[in-house]
Parts: C-alpha cells; structure tokens; sequence
C-alpha cells in the first residue's frame, strides 16, 4: 500500500470514528470531522498533507500525488 491510499484509509477512519463520537459523546468531535474535511480540501490543492509527510518519514513508498 502506497502513501497515496493509506492517506485515504486513514482518513475516512478520523471521519467516521468522529461522526461515530459525535453522536455518541460529544458533538463538539464534528470541529475534527470538519478539521480533516478542510485538510483533505486544501491537499487536493496544493499537494501538502501533514501525514503524508509523517508517512513518507516512517518509509511508506510514495504514490503520484504526494511525491
């Protein structure tokens, strides 16, 4: 598995594990759902992801998008 897809799978987990605490704990854990949405958003741009990055250190081959 490359970068490309580990920062979507990991991604989508933060998603649904804050929707899931949202709904029953705290509806405050929507800012993170929010937080991860507006990082997603911004990557699609301008191609810098902070766990990207965090991936790549830890030796994960790199995909296309986050090169």
């Amino acid at each position: 598995m490359n970068i490309d897809r580990l920062v979507f799978a990991i991604a989508g987990c933060f998603v649904l594990a804050s929707v899931l605490l949202s709904i029953y704990h705290n509806q405050n854990w929507l800012w993170f759902t929010g937080f991860v949405g507006l990082n997603l958003f911004q990557a699609a741009f301008t191609g810098f992801c902070p766990l990207a990055l965090v991936l790549k250190a830890a030796g994960i081959k790199s995909g296309e998008a986050f090169k």
